[in-house]
Order: structure tokens, then C-alpha cells, then sequence
């Protein structure tokens, strides 16, 4: 079932450009990215490919070429958008807001982590003019620790230098068009340049934004509260994306914070011992590469991380999903609180794996000895019964580790005050399955013989019964005790049941007491599940 799951979340690859019904019915509704060409190649009058390449700022065309399956729109808006960055007609007198970051080439969206300056954007492009004429002279990539500025345009850009580093600068997420904060715009005039996807025509767009690096960049991994179209111009980016069920292992920041939607792993320095779940990120991975005239679909909530190489120059489209649109706000609560129960019963079934990731150490319980089976052992042929003789072999292999376990870590002179022996980790403070052996012996029996050696419990071992429920059954060892009697009595007459419950809970003084600590445990198991939900998902400790 997992592995069906994983195959319904791979990204799908299109060679052509879907219509606005096919994009609206079959793509969207999936959350699923997809990638597709939106054209093959430029085709410049002049002979240039690159447009940043070219010195001859004036004189140059674009024409972008239709071929078959290509969208007009797609292309026009390409072209002209090319055009109209290298001549700076409109946006060279405008000012943007760059990144500067002095972890380059990666760029963290913590605030903590970098800074946004503004700058000219004539003086942006005069910079991405120098780094093109840098690479043409070396033949290779610029080092993030060279001197990237030109001549032309350090003097005025002198607040962006600390010492002999310059900080190395990234045009991330510019808006062209922004339905919400219009006041934010900061390249209006490109906008009659841009003609939408035909695909897109039907979405209200919440923003269109332009991206463009100089020397080769890295983001940090986060993920965006919209379905988002990222189309590349010039250069080519690789695209990392992790579905939103990824989220424990990429450490998701506090809710709270201000880089809620980015992970707190660090991209190039894991440190497992603080980040021990990110050593599975990759198996969870999907990897598109883009160059100029792809577009990728990221859907809302996709986490994702983007390399883009030099000279690289992308746009893309923020639109709400329908889901979110359409939401009423006073229902807000109560789909909170469905989908933290989810999540909470989907964690509470990894820990009764076996290979859960969040499970911790392992507690140092002594396995019972030669001599301590010889004991159980002799106990059971003293006692004798039919109903010993009615478990298989590996039934009577439990009960004999179940009493075992019982005698050696019940100690029935001081039951309520029992501390426990170093290197052991307290009972109560069990909550995965593979750190309790009593819940797994619980977990490895079929109901029907978990209820036969109960019963032969009942007769030859009454008080080992009543300290194993009593004082041995971790808040896990609940959960996997109540959901087996759970699926016993669907096998089971209802006399048969009756039957039953009133041999075992005859064992007990008080049979409310026993009920007690099973709920009592099961509420714990549950309530740790939701720390972990709340960690795992929102980055909230929950002590």
C-alpha cells in the first residue's frame, strides 16, 4: 500500500502544454508536480541564444519560434520578457530588493540568515553584465568567494561590501504583479509584457514574480501556501521536491516563527545528531532539472529546493489551490482538529513499527537466563491443566518470557515503589514498540491465542496476571492489549466474550483498577503520538 502511495506521488513529465480543462481536471486536483517544455529553443535574429551574453545592448532582437505543441502565449511571453530585461526600457530605472546572503552561494529564508537591500535594478543588471563578461574571459563558473561586482557599479553599491567579501546577491522573488500588497510591486512595467499560460487563464493569480541570479545559487528548502508555476527563461535550474507527508524528516520550522514554511536541516552541514529523521530526505526525493523554456507545477504545500546556475533567469506564478479558496473561515477549527486526529492516528501506527524513525534507544532489558526459563518451565509442568496443554508451542514460548519478565522486573514486596535499575528505562515511559518486550509479545500473537494464554493465566498464573497488567504494560503495551481485544471480539460470539472478560478481570481485586491503567495508558501513548505530530509537522515542542 505504501509503495502504491508512492507511485501516485511521482512527478509526471508532459511533452506538451495541457488546455485549461485538462489542467483543471487531471493535473491540479493530483497535488502533484509536473513538468513540461514550453518551447524548444530561441531562436534571436541576430544569432544569440543568451541573451545576457551580448554587448550590443541596442540592436538586438528576440524572436521566439512556435513549434508544434507549443503554447503562443508561452513563447510570447518569454520573448519579449528577454527583450525587454536586456534593453531596460521600463525596469532599468525601478528599484528591487536583492538578497544578500554571507552563507553564498546558498540562500536561507530565515531573516537571520540574510538581508534584502535595495538596489537599482539598471546597476542588478549592470552586475549580471560583469559576471557574463567574467565567465566569457575564464570559461568557468564564478566562485562565490571571488569579487563579483564590476568596476562600473562598486562605488555605488559600497553599502553592500563588508571588508575585501562582498556579499553575493540574488533577485528572488520580485514581484511584477501582486493581487495582495500591490504596494510591493516593484517591476509594474514588465507586466504588459507577460501574457498568462492559456491553462492558466481561469485562476485568480495572487502574483507573478520574476528571479535572476548572477553567480550560481542555492535556496534553502521550503515549501509556498500556493500551487506555483515556475518557468524558466535563461540558464536552467535542479529542482529537489519532497511531498508534504515529508515533513518529519526535513524538520519543518516553528509555526510560530517567521521561516515557518522553510526546514531547519541545513542543506550542505546535516548534523544527524540534531537532524537524526533527515537521514531518510532522500528516499523521499524527486529531482527535475530546468532549462531555459521548461516550466515546472510545484503544488502548494510541495517542499522544495532550487540550484540555479549562472546567469539564470526564471518567472513564476502564485495562485491559490481550490481547496484553499474555497475553505469558509469558521470551518477553520474544526478541519484543524481533523487533521491533527489523522496525523495523530497515522504517527500512533508508526510507533507499533518495528523500523519507526522516531523510535529512540533502546532500553538495556536483561533477557531471562538459562535458569530463569528452567524455573517458568518447572512451574507450568508442576501446575499442569488442560489449558497449558491447549497452546502451541510458540504460545507457551510467550507465556513462559511473559512470566519471566513479570519475575524479574515486579518486585512484589514494594510494588508501588519500584525505581528502576540503571541502563532501564522507566515502563511508563515506553511508547514504541520495539523498546517494550511485553507489547511485542502482546503484538506477535493472533488474538484468539493471546486470548488461550490469557486464560491459562487466569488458571495456573492469577498473580503474575495481575502484575503484568498492573505494573508491567508500558503506555504502548496498552495500545497493542486494547487493540487486540478489539479484533478478538469481532472473531468471537458475544457469550463467548462475556465469557471471557469475566475470567480475566476475576483475577483483579478491583477490576476498575485494571481499566484504569489500560486507558489510562492508552491516553499516554496517544498524547506522545501528538508531540510527535506537533514536532514532526509544525516544529512545536510540546513538553
Amino acid at each position: 500500500m505504501e509503495q502504491q502511495q508512492q507511485e501516485e506521488i511521482k512527478i509526471t513529465k508532459l511533452n506538451t502544454i495541457p488546455s485549461s480543462n485538462e489542467f483543471i481536471s487531471k493535473i491540479e486536483p493530483r497535488n502533484v508536480p509536473a513538468d513540461w517544455k514550453a518551447f524548444d529553443k530561441w531562436n534571436p535574429s541576430t544569432g544569440g541564444l543568451d541573451y545576457l551574453q551580448f554587448n550590443n545592448w541596442t540592436n538586438i532582437r528576440f524572436n521566439c519560434v512556435s513549434i508544434e505543441n507549443v503554447v503562443d502565449g508561452l513563447c510570447t511571453m518569454f520573448g519579449r520578457l528577454a527583450v525587454r530585461i536586456q534593453l531596460m526600457e521600463l525596469a532599468g530605472s525601478s528599484t528591487v530588493e536583492v538578497m544578500l546572503s554571507r552563507s553564498a552561494p546558498v540562500f536561507y529564508g530565515d531573516i537571520r540568515n540574510h538581508e534584502r537591500v535595495p538596489l537599482p535594478f539598471s546597476s542588478f543588471i549592470g552586475y549580471c553584465k560583469g559576471v557574463s563578461l567574467q565567465n566569457k574571459e575564464s570559461h568557468a563558473p564564478c566562485s562565490s568567494t571571488e569579487k563579483l561586482l564590476p568596476a562600473s557599479i562598486e562605488a555605488e553599491q559600497d553599502d553592500l561590501l563588508v571588508g575585501e567579501a562582498p556579499h553575493q546577491i540574488y533577485l528572488a522573488q520580485v514581484p511584477i504583479m501582486n493581487m495582495e500588497k500591490e504596494e510591493k510591486v516593484q517591476l509594474g512595467g514588465l507586466i504588459e509584457d507577460i501574457q498568462t499560460p492559456q491553462f492558466l487563464e481561469t485562476k485568480t493569480l495572487a502574483s507573478i514574480n520574476l528571479w535572476m541570479n548572477g553567480a550560481q545559487t542555492r535556496s534553502s528548502t521550503h515549501y509556498d501556501p500556493h500551487h506555483n508555476l515556475l518557468c524558466v527563461v535563461s540558464g536552467s535550474k535542479q529542482v529537489d521536491l519532497w511531498p508534504p507527508s515529508s515533513s518529519p524528516v526535513l524538520y519543518p520550522m516553528p509555526l510560530y516563527g517567521e521561516a515557518s514554511n522553510h526546514s531547519a536541516v541545513p542543506i550542505d552541514e546535516i548534523d544527524l545528531s540534531l537532524h537524526p529523521r533527515a537521514e531518510h530526505s532522500k528516499k523521499y526525493s524527486q529531482r527535475v532539472i530546468l532549462h531555459a523554456g521548461d516550466a515546472l507545477f510545484i503544488p502548494e504545500g510541495w517542499f522544495h529546493q532550487v540550484d540555479s546556475e549562472s546567469l539564470t533567469v526564471a518567472v513564476n506564478f502564485w495562485w491559490r489551490s481550490e481547496m484553499m479558496s474555497g475553505m469558509s473561515e469558521h470551518m477553520d477549527s474544526y478541519y484543524l482538529r481533523r487533521i491533527l486526529k489523522r496525523l495523530t492516528d497515522k504517527e500512533m501506527n508508526q510507533m507499533l513499527s518495528k523500523t519507526s524513525l522516531g523510535a529512540s534507544n533502546k532500553p538495556s532489558y536483561e533477557q531471562s537466563d538459562e535458569h530463569g526459563c528452567n524455573v517458568v518451565a518447572n512451574n507450568i509442568k508442576v501446575s499442569g491443566g488442560n489449558k497449558l496443554h491447549d497452546l502451541e508451542p510458540y504460545a507457551l514460548k510467550s507465556l513462559h518470557e511473559l512470566v519471566s519478565l513479570v519475575h524479574d522486573r515486579v518486585n512484589a514486596a514494594d510494588l508501588s515503589n519500584q525505581k528502576p535499575e540503571p541502563g532501564r528505562v522507566k515502563i511508563s515511559e515506553l511508547y514504541y514498540l520495539e523498546e517494550d518486550p511485553v507489547a511485542t509479545i502482546f503484538w506477535d500473537l493472533d488474538p484468539l491465542t493471546l486470548q488461550k494464554m490469557f486464560l491459562a493465566m487466569v488458571q495456573h498464573f492469577p498473580r503474575t496476571l495481575e502484575g503484568l497488567l498492573l505494573h508491567l504494560v508500558s503506555p504502548v503495551g496498552a495500545e497493542v492489549l486494547t487493540r487486540k481485544f478489539d479484533e478478538m471480539d469481532q472473531l468471537i460470539a458475544e457469550q463467548d466474550r462475556n465469557e471471557f472478560y469475566q475470567a480475566f478481570y476475576s483475577v483483579f481485586d478491583d477490576e476498575f483498577a485494571v481499566m484504569d491503567t489500560l486507558l489510562n495508558g492508552k491516553e499516554s501513548f496517544s498524547r506522545q503520538a501528538f508531540k510527535n505530530v506537533m514536532d514532526k509537522f509544525l516544529g512545536v515542542k510540546v513538553h
